[in-house]
């Protein structure tokens, strides 16, 4: 599958905001957004053109995407399952999204950024319910306990992120032993819990053509 190889930062500085790609880099004065606050490229300094509402419908499916970091078939397919649902479509997606494993580990502290938890998952240093996790699009159901594995714990890393995780507050959704590194998801998101800036209703009007 293809994947993204260039600086996250670059991803930032197009949208014209700060999503949080790299962790405590984003809150330092090394932030790129902060240091070049114009788009990457050789005419990222000219003049703006004017953005058409298809091009804000797009910029917002792209910012989501970029949070997230899926690819464009990966985000399509939750677009989809969103639609079949009952409910508002925009708020379906953003609770599928952040059902995701790599996010769930992310809000509660385990990791510093989406892109570093994909990572661990990917490593083998989670488990849910006992069980060896190494996907990171798992969705996680209410009652789940995610743990980092026994053999992981001590590691430079993981003591690292648990003094990290002592610092930061998990959305209400979740609870966190912060402690014997382990997380259980209490209930289902709610849109009000959610807190990534973006406008789902653009996305389902893009998506709606």
């Amino acid at each position: 599958m293809g994947r993204y190889t260039d600086s996250v930062c670059r991803q930032c500085r197009r949208e014209g905001e700060k999503l949080f790609l790299k962790g405590d880099r984003c809150y330092s004065e090394k932030c790129s957004v902060e240091r070049r606050a114009y788009p990457p490229g050789a005419h990222g300094q000219g003049r703006r053109p004017k953005t058409s509402e298809y091009g804000l419908q797009l910029r917002e499916k792209q910012k989501t995407k970029r949070i997230y970091g899926l690819m464009e078939k990966q985000f399509r397919n939750y677009f989809k399952k969103a639609d079949r649902q009952q409910g508002i479509t925009g708020s379906n997606l953003l609770i599928l999204l952040e059902r995701r494993l790599d996010n769930v580990i992310y809000r509660l502290g385990f990791a510093s950024s989406r892109k570093e938890a994909r990572q661990l998952v990917n490593h083998g240093h989670f488990i849910i319910n006992g069980k060896k996790a190494n996907i990171p699009s798992i969705l996680v159901r209410v009652g789940d306990v995610i743990q980092v594995r026994d053999t992981s714990k001590d590691s430079p890393k993981f003591e690292e992120l648990k003094d990290q995780a002592a610092y930061k507050t998990p959305p209400e959704w979740l609870t966190v032993d912060v402690e014997n590194l382990t997380g259980s998801v209490l209930a289902y998101p709610v849109r009000e819990q959610i807190d990534t800036a973006v406008n789902e209703q653009l996305i389902v009007e893009l998506y709606s053509r």
